[in-house]
């Protein structure tokens, strides 16, 4: 596998514990100490406002999904498999770009888990295109 796709399957997993950590706490009605860092930042105030879920659907769980995914697709080793990375990463920046303008221009507060999780989706949008450009690895001759 390319350090390209062994990159973004790191990435995913970090989105993937990120994503589970928000969905956690948006079912919790517990105050998070480590999130709760004044006026500005609390993940409180973002994980539980009516824009954290669709339906009855948690952002966070469609977070969850989406890096399982794109974790999925990284490690084949097909084409195809690495533009589907980049269509579902650029959904994925898409949809956490609208969501950091709710917090910007909505809510008025910031959410950490939130931004790692932008910062991670905006890094395998990036890299996935590189992966779309590169040649398709090779098997080698033995099979492995």
């Amino acid at each position: 596998m390319s350090r390209i796709l062994l990159v973004i399957s790191l990435l995913a997993v970090v989105g993937m514990a990120l994503s589970a950590v928000s969905l956690k706490n948006h079912y919790s009605g517990v105050k998070t100490e480590y999130c709760d860092l004044g006026d500005n930042f609390n993940c409180d105030l973002v994980n539980r406002s009516v824009y954290s879920h669709i339906g009855p659907v948690p952002v966070a769980a469609i977070g969850l999904v989406g890096y399982a995914v794109l974790f999925v697709l990284s490690r084949l080793r097909q084409r195809g498999a690495r533009v589907l990375i980049l269509l579902g990463a650029l959904a994925g920046l898409a949809f956490a770009l609208y969501l950091t303008y709710i917090e910007a221009y909505v809510l008025g507060v910031w959410c950490i888990l939130c931004l790692g999780s932008l910062a991670a989706i905006a890094a395998i949008t990036v890299l996935s295109a590189f992966a779309v450009r590169a040649p398709a690895p090779q098997a080698h001759p033995s099979g492995t």
